[in-house]
């Protein structure tokens, strides 16, 4: 069919219900980080309200009308009906830059302005970053079987996007149990709910309404008023020249960006998976974008395309849920009826529509993969969940500290490492586990996939590449360093070396060991 001549419609009816998910994704986001630059590092409402709050909705706003485009774009080429990509604030590269970026540079000055401009510089070169993605981001498409790119976002999905608002519901049960039955009433059970009341909206207003009655929900209008986007090109300079004083920081923030944009890579993957097709390239160069400019207007924090696509698919939404986003998000954020919202919703009632976006995304890629793939997808998650125990470690340390327990061993420390270990916490393993888990998530089901698969040249390639990134610390390290081979690095030069080499001497035929059984054999019938 030639380009152009399909005519798609930009707003469908399920579009009302892929609303509510997607905005309730980004609201939980920004309460998150308003409240965390509030309270935890001291930022007065005029910079969490009045510019990083804008800045992101006009990141949002740029972002979503450049996904739309490319929605039209598909759906002229496909000759049919596709759903634009979602998109908003990068979920795991918010609490990096949170608390990898803006939260030292508060403690060590207590300085809560300097803490900002550092962000939003951090925010701008990290766009640069992300956007160079587009360079490498298309070959790394080809090479990387799909079983290691989704299983790594199923990986984030499982700790982080459904377990932890999880864990929310059962904190506060009567409004979260409220909530969740639901969404998994209309959006996991697929049940038409009365009048076609979408599932996120009445999810958000039960539990609401449940918060009010048992005191929990509160009408508040501290915060609201009007905040117009600037922007602010003298504080992003300060903030630039700060980075460049202190090198050190960008020892975070390039490994993230570099996570970034392949969380980019593997979302495109994901909408691919659930039949829409989009150029991963443009999409990269789009969130590089998208996050300098929210830079410039405000706001430290990366944006990207979200993961949960086959999710708002499911639902056969077309571009009008992105618009809808695009639209009333920048709208609350000038208004500051963001600061309302963060006083009224709880986020128990919130957090069921985060654990469907989990649900789906892994169901998805269950039924997208081949069936032999699935141990690539397993093994590609479980990085993250290493990931998930050292951040809850270092919040018990913190917490501890917090309540006054004083002569607390630091995490790391030798004797605690050995102690740990006694009692069955392997801290070292999950450590190196956790450094770089997206990519090592990648990596792994990539190898296993590829190995599976009789491609060992291209595992080797992969086993390689986890070589020279953990080399230098991309991945497996605190930090970026100079090369340096410790026993990981040797170990994966040991495995690249076997996988390149083993194709050049086993015999046609005997790629597979027959003696091994990868599944139980059915039962055998009762005499």
């Amino acid at each position: 069919m030639r380009e152009g001549s399909y005519t798609y419609k930009l707003f469908s009816r399920s579009d009302f219900s892929a609303f509510w998910a997607l905005f309730t994704d980004n609201l939980i986001n920004l309460m998150v980080l308003a409240g965390v630059c509030q309270f935890v590092f001291g930022m007065p409402a005029e910079i969490v309200y009045g510019r990083i709050l804008p800045g992101a909705a006009v990141a949002i706003l740029s972002g979503v009308a450049a996904y739309v485009v490319l929605a039209k774009r598909a759906a002229a080429r496909h000759g049919r009906d596709v759903t634009a990509l979602p998109y908003g604030i990068s979920t795991p590269v918010m609490f990096v830059y949170l608390f990898g970026v803006i939260g030292p540079i508060y403690w060590a000055t207590n300085d809560p302005m300097l803490a900002w401009q550092v962000g939003i510089g951090a925010g701008f070169m990290g766009g640069i970053v992300a956007g160079m993605g587009a360079l490498v981001g298309p070959w790394l498409k080809r090479v990387t079987p799909r079983a290691g790119m989704l299983g790594t976002l199923c990986g984030i999905a499982l700790v982080f996007i459904g377990t932890v608002p999880l864990a929310t519901v059962f904190e506060q049960p009567y409004i979260g149990f409220a909530s969740m039955i639901i969404i998994l009433w209309g959006l996991v059970g697929r049940f038409r709910l009365p009048f076609n009341i979408p599932a996120g909206l009445l999810a958000l207003i039960v539990g609401t309404l449940v918060a009010f009655s048992i005191g929990e929900a509160r009408i508040s209008l501290e915060g609201t008023g009007f905040y117009p986007p600037l922007p602010y090109v003298g504080d992003l300079i300060a903030g630039i020249r700060h980075l460049f004083a202190n090198p050190e920081l960008f020892l975070v923030l390039v490994p993230v960006q570099i996570y970034n944009f392949i969380e980019t890579m593997n979302n495109v993957e994901s909408a691919e998976s659930a039949g829409d097709h989009y150029p991963v390239g443009v999409c990269q160069i789009t969130d590089g974008l998208g996050t300098m400019i929210g830079a410039v207007f405000g706001s430290p924090f990366p944006t990207t395309a979200y993961i949960g696509h086959p999710a708002y698919k499911r639902m056969g939404a077309h571009a009008g849920y992105i618009i809808g986003v695009g639209l009333v998000i920048p709208a609350a954020a000038f208004l500051g009826l963001l600061a309302f919202l963060n006083n009224l919703i709880p986020e128990a009632a919130a957090a069921p529509v985060l654990v469907f976006v989990a649900l789906s995304l892994i169901t998805n890629t269950a039924h997208c993969v081949r069936t032999e793939h699935m141990a690539a997808v397993t093994i590609a998650m479980m990085p993250h969940v290493s990931s998930f125990l050292m951040i809850k470690w270092g919040a018990l340390m913190g917490a501890l500290q917090a309540t006054g327990v004083e002569g607390l061993p630091r995490l790391g420390d030798e004797a605690l490492t050995a102690a740990l270990l006694q009692q069955g916490a392997h801290f070292a393993g999950h450590q190196s586990l956790s450094q770089g888990a997206i990519l090592t998530g990648l990596i792994w089901g990539a190898i296993v996939a590829s190995v599976i698969d009789g491609r060992f040249r291209n595992a080797g390639g992969f086993a390689l590449a986890a070589a020279l990134m953990s080399l230098v610390g991309i991945i497996h390290g605190a930090s970026l360093h100079w090369p340096q081979l410790g026993p990981v690095s040797a170990g994966y030069l040991i495995a690249a070396a076997f996988l390149y080499i083993y194709p050049l001497f086993h015999r046609e035929g005997a790629a597979q060991n027959q003696n091994v059984v990868l599944e139980e054999p059915p039962a055998t019938p009762a005499e």
